[in-house]
């Protein structure tokens, strides 16, 4: 290792710097000689060693968006905010420090901030606990250098490796030659060591807080009948339409509130099918659901709240094929699927789910509403079977038997191998079953097993289409 610092990069002399206590932590000021140029970049970084949650890391984004647009989450405790142009309305970087500090403790947060010209170095500072201010790219490796290889969160291994070779400081991996030190310890740290000192722009995302929308609206006068009710929602399902329209979004749950003057608000939860934008569409659906509900007395006021936003699917597929049972190229399921829960209630549509179980009848189990599931579960794998028939019988009916065949409507004929089902020991609900494809005289395709018990009964569990 010593002769890779023979070639090593040069560290730009440290800059006249002043210390001074702020918060208790050391605060290093590396004062500016000159003007950056126009278009130079300056990043806080904050770290928060003391974040509970990863809630409270949000809410601090979007405090933080009132100091600038560009802010940048750094799960699990830091964030990031570009705050060149805001400087001037804080009176500098001691007016945004004391800003920014505010705002965190207002969220009960003590945060170590700091301040670069590239935001792995703002944050890698914080994190060092060295609350440095740096202006410019003149001062920034020599600002770095002193600073523990831990700050820049290596993985165990590297950071170990270099320690055996008696590298311990930033300082001190910056003067390696570059070659060598990708060769061994990878060109993803190398990578890091540009972005860290400026030599590659860093591109960060930018935090964007969930679209919200919500709309209320009073009524001239007090409405006693639905009708008055939907022409008011109608005006406002078109701004909900125009807000989802230009972001590309689409609705899965609408929450519509009709206050009264005494009585607590009436709520009418619309879960559609799939991302509806529509305005029209969803009018008819609230038309059917507000049907239903009977008013405690006049409205005299309405809201209209999306409860579940998702990007606007282009491309969905139609229940029956075009042709079949009077299908067509239009998308018929979920329109269908919608118009029926809003005129019969959300219990009475459900889906299906399968189970990671290789008992038929504890394969499957409804499943919620798709509004309510959407993005929350995942379908477990259907376990490695043969085919299976759509009707599975709740209870497996007994079939008769002579000369040992089973019988329904005349003698099965069996058309396949037995597939033995041997499992549910661990519960107390074991089956052990041989299942067999058959038909009967009539031509229908039955799925039937015989017990590996005694009796050796024969069962009907399941027809298929």
């Amino acid at each position: 290792m010593t002769a890779l610092s023979r070639t090593a990069l040069p560290i730009a002399p440290a800059a006249r710097a002043s210390v001074h206590e702020h918060s208790g932590a050391a605060l290093t000021v590396v004062r500016q000689e000159a003007p950056e140029g126009v278009g130079a970049e300056l990043w806080a970084g904050l770290h928060l060693p003391k974040l509970m949650h990863a809630r409270q890391l949000k809410q601090l984004a979007r405090l933080a968006q009132g100091f600038t647009p560009r802010v940048s989450l750094e799960p699990p405790d830091g964030l990031l905010l570009e705050v060149r142009g805001s400087l001037h309305l804080f009176s500098g970087v001691a007016g945004l420090r004391v800003a920014l500090v505010q705002a965190c403790g207002s969220l009960g947060l003590q945060p170590l901030l700091a301040f670069a010209p590239t935001p792995l170095a703002a944050l890698v500072a914080a994190r060092a606990g060295k609350e440095i201010e740096v202006l410019t790219r003149a001062q920034l490796i020599g600002a770095l250098a002193p600073l523990p290889l831990s700050a820049l969160r290596w993985s165990p291994q590297v950071v170990e490796r270099l320690k055996r070779a008696g590298v311990r400081t930033i300082g001190a991996v910056l003067r390696l030659p570059r070659a060598g030190f990708a060769r061994r310890f990878g060109a993803a740290e190398l990578a890091t060591l540009d972005k860290l000192t400026g030599t590659t722009r860093e591109l960060r995302a930018a935090f964007k807080p969930p679209e919200r929308f919500h709309r209320r609206r009073e009524l001239n006068c007090e409405a006693e009948s639905h009708a008055p009710i939907l022409i008011e929602f109608a005006g406002l399902l078109r701004e909900l339409e125009d807000f989802l329209k230009v972001r590309q979004l689409g609705v899965m749950a609408l929450e519509c509130r009709l206050l009264h003057r005494q009585a607590a608000a009436t709520c009418c939860v619309l879960n559609l099918a799939a991302p509806a934008a529509d305005a029209r569409h969803i009018a008819g659906l609230l038309a059917e659901k507000l049907s239903r509900i009977e008013l405690p007395q006049p409205v005299r006021a309405l809201e209209l709240r999306p409860a579940t936003l998702l990007p606007l699917s282009l491309a969905v597929r139609s229940l029956w094929q075009p042709g079949e049972h009077g299908g067509g190229t239009e998308n018929e399921t979920h329109t269908l699927i919608e118009r029926l829960r809003a005129r019969l209630g959300e219990a009475a549509i459900h889906g299906l789910r399968l189970l990671d179980d290789h008992r038929p009848e504890n394969s499957w189990a409804r499943s919620a509403p798709p509004a309510a599931r959407a993005g929350t579960h995942q379908q477990a794998p259907a376990p490695a079977a043969g085919r299976r028939p759509l009707w599975l019988l709740l209870v497996p009916q007994p079939l008769e038997v002579r000369a040992g065949f089973p019988r329904r409507r005349g003698v099965l004929e069996l058309l396949s191998e037995p597939e033995r089902i041997e499992s549910g020991w661990w519960d107390g609900a074991d089956i052990v079953r041989d299942y067999y494809l058959a038909r009967d005289r009539y031509g229908v395709r039955l799925w039937v097993f015989r017990e590996r018990s005694a009796p050796h009964g024969w069962f009907l569990h399941g027809i298929f289409g």
